[in-house]
């Protein structure tokens, strides 16, 4: 069994930081990629950063340059830091790990409020 479980979200004022965590354990061989999507409400659930197990990261448009994603293999650990946040970036943001053939697993997700 894998469990997937995001943690570090919460309410932050517009340009402010939170930085995200994400831990998959169990009976795990090896995570080959590693994402964040995220679900606003009335909008469709959008990736928005992802990371390779040799480090290669990609994402969207509208978080480059202020989001950072990284990973940490020995501990099957994702973060996600986000910096000058906006209100749009608030969603509620899912960790994803695709595990060795165990297929892609979610996380049970975190709420990110950004709001004055």
């Amino acid at each position: 069994q894998v469990r997937v479980v995001e943690s570090g979200g919460g309410l932050v004022q517009p340009g402010g930081s939170l930085r995200l965590s994400c831990a998959a354990s169990g009976t795990i061989f090896s995570i080959n990629r590693m994402g964040w999507h995220r679900q606003a409400p009335g909008k469709q659930s959008e990736l928005v950063a992802g990371i390779t197990r040799g480090g290669s990261t990609e994402y969207a448009d509208s978080v480059k340059g202020r989001f950072t994603i990284s990973r940490d293999n020995a501990e099957n650990t994702v973060y996600l830091q986000m910096n000058s946040l906006k209100p749009e970036d608030t969603a509620v943001y899912y960790c994803t790990a695709e595990i060795t053939a165990r297929g892609i697993h979610w996380g049970q997700g975190t709420q990110v409020t950004v709001s004055s």
